[in-house]
């Protein structure tokens, strides 16, 4: 009985069953090899890793050693596996189906799954999105084995063990052989010796029973075939927390239009923003190709916006900073736009005369310098809670600090306790004392002598002792801002208690003040 859960949900499984001769086919340059195998090795010896259609149809199969290989196909063309290439083209081929559904997930080396729940009636329902789905792999020449289902672990199944066919797939599940469970060959065997060959044989027999002679994995993996466990697919990607796209049924072949389609997007993006009192953080465009390639482009704002103008400019400035033009192909068919982030935002404040008040200028010119120059190229520095000097401030990408953080002011006609710049590391000085603890009378710094004619401290920061190494001691640091006869000031710290810590502190100036 298949589970209620599992049955409102539906499942579309893409299997491509000769993977690595396609990927070579479509990115290489052609060749003539009537059989072709890929190989790797494997505990000192060479098996084929993944074969070309060809060499299937002659019987050659994964796992076979080179040497066999060749014995049985004098003519075979070798060709060496490279998993990382394989891995890629999986992943460009999963952003082209992401069309059909944003829920897509790579299914183990050589297939994708997607969640086609609510999808299908763009396409006239499951057929139709099947249909296009198989006309444009065909289209791209290369193979593809598909199978739905209302599970993913059985439209997985289905899509790799076509040859179980029954009048739905409830009955095709059924007759499938247990070796479609994927479990090891041991357990495989028993099974088999048992007298339970299919998985109809399984499906009727108490799970308890089942787990308790062929282990828990034979009986989890049988629950999530027949549907009875609820499992679901983990996305590529997070879903958007607000998604808006159109499809078009004829391509267009301008960048321009492509930009225009954005912009009215972004007006109805903008209009469900307002309605929810939010704005968004994070903006990501995809533009999908007829031939299948996906071009992306992603902008964010420092602060929540919601303003179209101010989207599509920073989707200008990202398209004029990129060293790859965008290529429309044959043309876009399908322009979406997901918002990944978005945060409260509430209404502006509009002007007597009509308009809104101008109010986040410096927020906007963060935004497109961060787009044009890269968003790690801006960075503002935000306080960090440590009392250790250099590690009070964090630079971190402007665009993504939030809102900017008010430092503390000295009162009113007070100095500041902190220099504007600090070196790093501190430089070490030489220091003349009354006393080893006491303050600095006269150091000496870049060969230059200066004579002390004011100081204030000892500040005293103490080390941050839960974060040192087991058995480390840290050293404590008292901080002197002092000023020179000629009215230079500087921030000056001596390394380690007298005595206590150490019996030669050192001495170092660690910034200037203005």
């Amino acid at each position: 009985m298949i589970n209620k859960v599992s049955e409102k949900r539906r499942y579309l499984a893409l299997f491509f069953p000769f993977l690595s001769a396609d990927r070579l086919r479509s990115e290489g340059p052609p060749h003539d090899a009537l059989a072709s195998v890929f190989v790797e090795k494997i505990k000192g010896a060479l098996r084929l890793a993944a074969v070309d259609a060809a060499s299937h149809a002659l019987g050659l199969i994964p796992g076979l050693n080179l040497a066999d290989a060749r014995a049985r196909v004098p003519e075979l063309v070798v060709f060496d596996h490279d998993p990382a290439a394989d891995s890629r083209w999986l992943d460009r081929h999963a952003d082209g189906c992401e069309r059909y559904t944003p829920m897509v997930a790579v299914d183990g080396d050589d297939g994708l799954l997607l969640d086609i729940t609510g999808c299908d009636h763009l396409f006239g329902g499951e057929a139709g999105l099947v249909g296009d789905v198989e006309q444009r792999f065909a289209r791209a020449g290369l193979s593809l084995r598909t199978a739905l289902g209302y599970a993913p672990a059985a439209a997985h199944t289905l899509a790799r063990f076509q040859g179980a066919p029954g009048r739905d797939e409830a009955s095709s599940v059924r007759r499938l052989p247990v070796a479609a469970l994927e479990l090891d060959s041991e357990t495989e065997i028993a099974l088999r010796r048992a007298g339970l060959k299919t998985i109809a044989d399984l499906a009727d027999r108490p799970m308890a029973m089942l787990a308790a002679r062929f282990g828990p994995d034979m009986a989890d993996g049988l629950a999530r075939l027949l549907g009875r466990a609820d499992s679901r697919i983990t996305p590529r990607r997070p879903l958007p927390a607000l998604m808006v796209e159109r499809r078009f049924a004829e391509p267009i072949a301008r960048t321009e239009d492509a930009l225009g389609v954005l912009a009215e997007l972004a007006e109805e993006a903008a209009v469900q923003m307002s309605e929810r009192v939010q704005g968004g953080r994070h903006f990501a465009a995809k533009l999908f190709r007829s031939d299948g390639q996906v071009r992306n482009l992603a902008v964010e704002t420092g602060l929540p916006s919601r303003d179209p103008k101010l989207l599509i400019r920073l989707f200008r400035e990202r398209i004029d900073a990129l060293s790859d033009p965008i290529d429309p192909g044959f043309g876009f068919d399908l322009i979406r736009l997901g918002i990944a982030r978005i945060e409260p935002l509430a209404p502006s404040q509009l002007q007597l005369e009509g308009g809104a008040i101008a109010e986040g200028e410096v927020g906007q010119l963060i935004d497109r310098l961060s787009t044009r120059l890269g968003r790690s190229r801006v960075r503002r520095f935000v306080p960090r809670d440590t009392h250790v000097p250099e590690q009070a401030a964090l630079a971190l990408p402007a665009i993504e600090a939030g809102v900017p953080v008010r430092w503390e002011e000295p009162a009113i006609g007070e100095p500041p306790m902190r220099p504007i710049h600090l070196f790093d590391p501190p430089q070490p000085i030489e220091v003349m004392a009354d006393v080893p603890d006491g303050p600095p009378r006269r150091f000496r710094w870049q060969r230059k002598l200066h004579d002390v004619a004011r100081f204030e401290g000892p500040e005293r920061i103490a080390p941050t002792w839960w974060r040192l190494p087991p058995g480390e001691d840290g050293l404590t640091r008292d901080y002197y801002r002092v000023e020179d006869v000629r009215g230079r000031r500087f921030w000056i710290f001596r390394h380690g208690l007298f005595g206590s810590e150490r019996m030669n502190p050192g001495w170092y100036v660690h910034g200037l003040f203005a």
